[in-house]
């Protein structure tokens, strides 16, 4: 056998190799038996550290870098004087509870 057909009966062999290597890439195998599961980690990191784990860093990046300090601090959640001053009505500052109207 000369060294053409001793490589062309590599390349063979290894197809099948290949395309098994490429299906594992798409799909993680996980396992359960009973209550506990075992994840397969490496296909999860394989699949994260493809093109879409950079679509989602790049996406990470651009909301890190949105701009908090002009935003309202209603809407951001924070502690607003007036709001809470309105809410509380007359025990503000004397109470925990806000003012209620009496019952009818």
């Amino acid at each position: 056998m000369n060294a053409a057909c001793r490589a062309c009966l590599v390349l063979v062999a290894l197809l099948p190799l290949a395309a098994t290597a490429q299906a594992e890439e798409k799909n993680c195998i996980n396992v359960q038996v009973g209550q506990s599961r075992a994840l397969s980690y490496d296909c999860l990191t394989r699949q994260l550290q493809n093109s879409d784990g950079q679509r989602a860093a790049q996406a990470n990046r651009k909301a890190q870098a949105f701009d908090v300090t002009r935003q309202a601090p209603n809407r951001l959640g924070l502690f607003n004087q007036s709001a809470t001053g309105q809410r509380m009505g007359n025990n503000f500052g004397n109470s925990a509870f806000p003012q209620r109207p009496s019952t009818p």
